[in-house]
């Protein structure tokens, strides 16, 4: 299994972005992610930089592989508009980039004052809004009145030599599913071996890949303390994560999720055998390549921790 970084934009802003990236491909890890946002999750985290405008300088300064994870192509931003802002990144990328898609959260997309659409309805756009895309990046003007979406005499002109991947992230069976039929790859974030498999047999084999996070401190409890007071909104439970309008909705929702209930969740601190350890289970679980954040500000320590102790002694068994 690779090991990637993740970058966090609800966390830091795009000079801290660019500069884990810089610092990702120096300690040796093998792609990036870049989370795509228009809110933070809360206030603690404090960011939110425009995806597209992050992608464009890490690909200066950086030669690993790029994917979105995720970019919602269906209510606050039109897929024409994410057809183009994807094509121009995978050129600005030489090719090395994955569109990473999702039917999204309220928290991101009620902002335009859209009705927030049910599960099944979401699904049914990303079908529609994915097919748009493609058919966009064949090449030629584009005129087409859907079902949700309409779009009239629209190319794209700035086009890497073979278009983008796209990869369509999956929680549950409906959407591990629409993956499967509609996706180049599938994206998730649990280890989840019966869901990886549902994905693979209806898939034929394509890749499956996920995110996890770290809370690196010097130690477990100090970590604990920064990812619940950054991130304790990874806690709740069911659909919530996909309904909750805003930051403050979310803050007031986290209550409920106490410091305890983060610590077994998250891997805190510097046991590198705690680390290897969520490695080992991801890969246990099928998926053939994970990309890890880091909550709080020790990226720096975080990243050169990974290459030192982690991925050498993952890499070799």
């Amino acid at each position: 299994m690779k090991v990637g970084y993740f970058l966090s934009c609800e966390e830091f802003g795009p000079a801290e972005l660019v500069e884990q990236a810089r610092l990702a491909e120096q300690a040796g890890f093998d792609s990036l992610w870049i989370s795509d946002h228009f809110h933070p999750w809360n206030d603690a985290q404090g960011e939110s930089p425009f995806v597209w405008s992050v992608i464009g300088a890490v690909s200066q300064v950086c030669s690993l592989p790029v994917t979105t994870a995720v970019t919602c192509p269906t209510v606050r931003l039109h897929p024409v508009i994410v057809a183009q802002a994807a094509a121009t990144s995978a050129t600005m990328l030489d090719g090395r980039f994955v569109l990473g898609v999702g039917s999204g959260e309220a928290l991101n997309e009620h902002i335009l004052g859209d009705p927030w659409p049910s599960a099944d309805v979401r699904l049914e756009m990303l079908e529609e809004a994915v097919a748009l895309i493609r058919k966009l990046w064949g090449g030629g003007f584009v005129t087409e009145y859907g079902h949700h979406y309409d779009v009239d005499h629209a190319r794209i002109y700035t086009m890497p030599a073979t278009p983008p991947p796209i990869y369509v992230s999956g929680f549950g069976p409906k959407a591990t599913d629409l993956a499967a039929r509609i996706g180049d790859g599938f994206i998730a974030t649990m280890p989840d071996p019966e869901l990886v498999g549902r994905f693979r047999e209806a898939s034929k084999g394509k890749p499956a890949v996920a995110g996890a996070k770290v809370a690196y401190a010097d130690t477990e409890q100090q970590g604990v303390e920064i990812a619940h007071h950054l991130w304790a909104n990874a806690g709740l439970p069911g659909e919530l994560s996909q309904v909750l309008p805003s930051p403050v909705h979310f803050e007031q929702a986290s209550t409920l999720v106490t410091e305890e209930m983060t610590r077994e969740s998250v891997v805190a601190g510097r046991d590198v055998e705690a680390h290897l350890s969520q490695l080992r289970e991801y890969a246990d679980a099928g998926y053939d390549e994970l990309n890890i954040a880091n909550m709080g500000p020790h990226y720096r320590e975080m990243i050169a921790f990974y290459a030192s102790e982690v991925l050498p002694r993952f890499r070799n068994g």
